[in-house]
Parts: structure tokens; sequence; C-alpha cells
């Protein structure tokens, strides 16, 4: 018999909803056949949901109880990289060879580390790494092997746990102490991670195989991953990954900004054909998913006797945290993101009141409205909060956002005319004659005559057919 729970805090979430997220993991672990499930949601940076089933009755984990997450190790130690990113010792363009020299991948970039096109292996040469002691791998050299490369640097996504041991590497080296220490004083102190950690810390749980043709168990070794620590090895629960899922939205001064989450949250290389569904991508340490209409952000793991899953609506302020006990079973993606969804239809985010700017500048008030970029209509639109915007006023038409960059001009932050520099074109009597996009003209009437359009215009102007 399994024995539901439901902890703290639950007064945010409708009856209705609650009852459809247990329902959901309850099919998930008894379908999945899972020795025990926990699960919590975020919304509104914190948690407002914790659930979970078990085999064993009486014995529910609740949000303390660690679980190995394999994989999610990977986002942990993205971080650490782009800290270093950040303060300026290294750029996410710097060849291996400048930091490790001698790996014998050293031309791969930190940015295809961190995006899984580096053109290393997916596992470290035999036995396998994640069911064997990491003493068998003390160096560097043992979780490379001979030949690192399988395929050229920088042209396909290519997942790879050694890419990440070699990043905590890099971490080790610019840091000059180990790197589980150097996570703990920059990321799991700032952020109150107090039960992540990279050594089981009772209560945990056990990790389970279950039989594929019969209901029975054998236990999992549970292995120090030595080198390839980075890659894997973290013990967490689902109330520090429900802090750590605040932080992937929101960023944390202390230690990394919402401008670096954004860029880690950002496509750097695309899924294997054979691996899309509905669309997936790799950031910087973070998968990518567009489910059903909703873009997912997260990360998935997975050690013999353990399933891990953070998955993240940042749009809709959701974020959901399951993790399981068993080799396979449960697909804890698709339990996360179902979990996303029920409280994102159930309880749409109810958007904030929209607010006057505080002030608006003269200048910039004189270019809004509708521009033309040959016969497209567009408007420019100032938002508080936003900077401006240039949007098709029909179809699907190319959009974006401005920030301001301080001198009348401003810097594109998404779509296709990212980091494009938008900027009006005045006339010597300080009137606007165009908006200057990356040497696109958008005029104030459709190929306006006064306005030097590319090509000129005819000047007989506009005509019927006759």
């Amino acid at each position: 018999m399994t024995t539901p729970q439901e902890t703290t805090p639950q007064e945010e979430l409708l009856p209705g909803t609650r009852r459809a997220l247990l329902h959901r993991i309850a099919v998930a672990q008894a379908e999945g056949r899972a020795p025990s499930l926990a699960a919590a949601v975020v919304r509104g940076g914190r948690a407002v949901w914790n659930g979970a089933r078990t085999s064993v009755e009486g014995h529910a984990p609740d949000e303390n109880v660690q679980y190995r997450i394999g994989s999610i190790t990977k986002t942990f130690t993205a971080v650490l990289v782009l800290r270093l990113r950040d303060e300026g010792a290294v750029d996410l363009g710097d060849p291996l060879e400048r930091h490790l020299p001698g790996t014998g991948a050293g031309e791969a970039t930190i940015a295809d580390l961190l995006a899984h096109t580096s053109g290393l292996a997916a596992e470290s040469p035999a036995p396998w790494w994640e069911r064997t002691p990491g003493s068998l791998r003390p160096e560097l050299a043992d979780v490379l092997g001979g030949q690192p490369l399988l395929h050229p640097v920088g042209r396909r996504f290519h997942y790879s746990n050694p890419g990440y041991t070699v990043l905590g590497a890099l971490v080790e080296k610019l840091r000059a102490q180990p790197w589980e220490e150097t996570l703990r004083q920059e990321v799991l102190e700032p952020l109150g991670l107090r039960r992540t950690s990279a050594h089981p810390r009772a209560p945990h749980a056990g990790g389970w195989a279950v039989h594929p043709w019969a209901d029975v168990l054998l236990p999992e070794p549970a292995e120090d991953l030595g080198r390839m620590a980075p890659a894997g090895q973290l013990w967490s629960t689902t109330g520090d990954l429900a802090r750590f899922a605040v932080f992937l939205a929101g960023g944390d001064d202390r230690v990394l900004s919402a401008a670096t989450l954004r860029e880690m949250r950002t496509p750097a290389a695309p899924a294997e054909a054979s691996d899309v569904v509905d669309g997936a991508a790799y950031g910087l340490g973070l998968q990518i998913q567009r489910r059903d209409g909703r873009l997912l952000v997260g990360h998935s793991g997975s050690l013999p006797g353990f399933l891990a899953n953070l998955t993240l609506s940042v749009e809709e302020d959701v974020a959901a945290v399951v993790l399981a006990n068993c080799t396979s079973g449960p697909s804890l993606s698709d339990v996360g993101a179902d979990l996303v969804r029920i409280v994102a239809e159930a309880e749409p985010r109810i958007p904030d009141p929209w607010r006057p700017l505080p002030e608006a500048d003269a200048s910039t008030m004189g270019l809004v409205g509708p521009w033309y970029w040959g016969t497209y209509a567009f408007a420019l639109r100032l938002s508080a909060g936003e900077g401006v915007s240039l949007e098709p006023l029909s179809g699907n038409g190319r959009r974006s956002r401005f920030e301001a960059n301080g001198d009348g001009t401003w810097t594109g932050v998404e779509g296709y005319y990212a980091r494009e520099l938008l900027k009006a074109v005045r006339r010597p009597d300080g009137t606007v004659s165009h908006l200057d996009l990356g040497s696109f003209v958008f005029t104030r009437q459709p190929y306006d005559e006064e306005a030097p359009v590319p090509g000129g215009v005819d000047p007989e102007g506009w005509r019927g057919i006759g």
C-alpha cells in the first residue's frame, strides 16, 4: 500500500490543483514501479506544494530527504564556470588549451564544453564510470582516454559527461581548491542549499534497481565518482532544488546575475534530429524544450538507483522538481512537465498590474507608433521596465525588444534583432528621417520618398493598375 503525503505550505493552490498534482505523481510511482517518488512545485519564489508516494507504509519522504540527482549536477558546475566568466577569469571563447594544456581536447572552447558541442565522447573509457569507483580514474587523462575527440569541435551537439569533468577540473585549477569546496562556498551556502552535498547525509533514500519483469528489487551501489563528480555526483532534496529553481529563474547577485541566467537559458546547441520532440535544445548547462507550446528549461539526471528532474517555465512562474530512487521506471521529464502544466493551466499566473512609466523621454516619445519596412507595417512601443519593442502589426514577422544604451540608441535583446543596433537617424534640423536597424530602413510612410530607402523610390509614386 502506498502512503500519500502533502506538506507545507498549501494555501496558495486550490484543492483541485493539489489533487491533480498528487494524482500525477501517484500514477508515475505506481506505473513506473518506483520504490519512492518525491516532488515539489514552485511558484512566486517559493515551494507551494510538496508531495510524495512510497512503497513502504508510513515512510513517505518529505522535502528534506536526499536523493542522488545525477546530471542536474552539471547545471551547478555550469554556474561555477559562468561565475569565472563574469569575474573575467575566463572567456567563453577561450580554447581549453589556454587554461588546461595537454588534454588532447584543447581546441574546444569553454562554451563548447558547456553546450556539449566540444566533440568529446559521451562517456569515459571502460569500465562504466557510474557503477565503478572514481579511484579507477584518478587523472583527467583516465577520463578522456587516448583519443578524446569523436566529432569535429563545435559542429554538432553530442552530450558529453567527460566534458563536464573537464569543466570541473577548470574550476579546480582556477580556484586552487577542490570542485566540491568551491561549490559549497560560492553556490550552496549563498543560496541556502544546506541539504545539497557531494556525499549522502541522513535522511537519504537508498538506490534500487527494479526487475523489468518482476516486482522485486536489487540495491544499487552508490559510488564516489571521483574525477567525474562535476558531471553527476550531487545529492539533494526537493526542498533545495525548489530553491535552486527560484535562482535559475531570477538570479541572485551573490551567485549569478539575472542577465547571466538568461544567457544560460538561451539555446546554444540544437538537439540531434532523432532527439527532437516538440523542439529541444541545450543552453549553457541547461536543457531547453518547447512542449505543447510551453518553453521549459531545466535538467534531468540519472545514476544507478536514482532518477531526477527539474523543470521550469519562467514565463508562467512555475517550476517542478521530481526525484525517485530507481534505476529505470517513470519518465520524470514527463512528470515534471505535467506538474508545471497542471498548475499553469489550472491556476494561470495573474499578471502584475499595469503601471505607467514614472517619466517618459520626449525624444523617445517622438519615435513611438507605426513604422514601415518597405510595405511591412510595424509598431515601436515604449513599455515600463521593458525598453522599446518593435513588432509587426499583423502576421508573424520579426519582433524584438531593445534595451537603451544611454546615448539615444538601443540594442536588441531577443529574436532576429538580438545584439543589433537600433537608432533614429535625424535630419540637420533635428527631425527624424528614419530608423536604422542593422542596415534596414524603417520609415513613417511605406517607401517614404524623403528617406534614403535603399534602391530609391519611383518618382511617379504610388499608382493604380490602369
